[in-house]
């Protein structure tokens, strides 16, 4: 077996398929392509050089993949040096020993002090790897493995690290005294009105999610705070397929501010698993014109309240107000992206409605001696 840098675009599309090529389709979700490019391009807004290595067999064939990156920002906040790993996939446990014993030998040279991922690129954007719920299918945003692959990392001495659990809510298991709709009378007492992100104006609502985002999540120990350009990336194209009923938001009663919102959109997971992540122009034009068939299930994106405004069930209002409408909208599933074990106070959001765990999660680290050290 070989690994090397992906340099050329035949490189980049090996990359690219790796996933739906070894893995169940209807189960692992690719990446996007256009995500995938814009690393090996250079056009990504990540502040810092990102690598593609692709892993080969006796045959040429593609066998595993990653991404090797740093960020100055994760770094301060896990307190030590790292390289970072992420988009990380293997075809089989041989694969992965190998792949996962080259980023050994890389973090040794680069004088880092930990290896840690797989993030794509950051905890907060994607990445992580399942540790249960294997028979579940993956969505966009999330992660989805092969039963074998966390004995694997372990194996090789890496540790879990933020172990959490996405989580998915049947709308038809919700109870009917907790998901109705907030009344102005529960509104008013919190302070807030009701309000939609209109589809027409993601651009100008961006930079007061990332306020009010970046303000909400700046306690956690992974997270990073997040520029407008990597917002802007992250939602590109969202106007086209969001359901304003699934973004919902609480402003203050008086001066308009926001202050807590969710974040949710109509699940295209099927339609990314059959173009195998390839969204460009002429797969954009057909997901809008059958848009419709992909509104029975939503993904929970993100969700959150400014500090000043936590704790008041500001964000309880907006669950139930999300619930009423996916109920209201023949929505029949939420699935929701990760959420940390250690934050009892979003998962309870989910539980409320009758939710439950779908995929253990976690991310990996592993010390490192850099190679002056030995």
């Amino acid at each position: 077996m070989r690994i090397h840098t992906v340099e050329t675009r035949t490189e980049l599309d090996e990359f690219q398929r790796l996933t739906s090529r070894v893995h169940p389709r209807d189960l692992a979700v690719p990446l996007l392509e256009s995500t995938v490019r814009s690393w090996w391009n250079g056009h990504s807004p990540h502040p810092e050089p990102i690598r593609l290595l692709v892993l080969r067999d006796s045959a040429g064939d593609v066998i595993g993949r990653t991404t090797v990156h740093t960020d100055a920002r994760l770094d301060e906040r896990l307190g030590q040096p790292s390289l970072l790993f992420g988009a990380t996939d293997f075809a089989d446990a041989a694969a992965a020993r190998f792949l996962l014993a080259h980023l050994d030998e890389l973090g040794s040279r680069s004088g880092r002090r930990q290896l840690f991922g797989p993030v794509s690129l950051l905890p907060n954007q994607a990445g992580g790897v399942i540790t249960s719920g294997f028979e579940e299918r993956g969505f966009v945003d999330s992660a989805w493995n092969p039963e074998w692959v966390p004995s694997v990392y372990e194996d090789a001495g890496f540790e879990r690290w933020g172990e959490s659990d996405t989580w998915v809510v049947e709308t038809s298991a919700a109870r009917p005294e907790v998901d109705g709709a907030p009344s102005p009378a529960e509104w008013d007492a919190a302070g807030v009105r009701l309000d939609y992100g209109a589809a027409s104006k993601v651009d100008e609502l961006l930079p007061e999610l990332r306020t009010v985002l970046n303000a909400s999540f700046a306690a956690l120990p992974y997270f990073t705070e997040i520029t407008a350009a990597e917002l802007a990336a992250a939602t590109d194209g969202l106007g086209h397929l969001i359901d304003e009923r699934l973004l919902p938001l609480a402003r203050d009663a008086e001066t308009g501010e926001l202050v807590s919102f969710i974040l949710a959109v109509p699940d295209i997971t099927r339609f990314v698993q059959e173009i195998e992540g390839r969204l460009g122009v002429t797969a954009g034009l057909r997901l809008l014109a059958s848009r419709r068939r992909y509104r029975s299930e939503a993904i929970l994106v993100i969700q959150g309240t400014h500090p000043d405004r936590q704790g008041r069930g500001i964000l309880t209002l907006l669950s139930r107000q999300l619930q009423a409408n996916l109920a209201q909208a023949g929505y029949r599933r939420l699935r929701s992206t990760y959420v940390g074990r250690d934050n009892p106070g979003s998962t309870a959001q989910f539980r409320r409605f009758g939710g439950r765990p779908l995929h253990g999660y976690t991310f990996y680290r592993k010390p490192i001696i850099p190679e002056d050290d030995l």
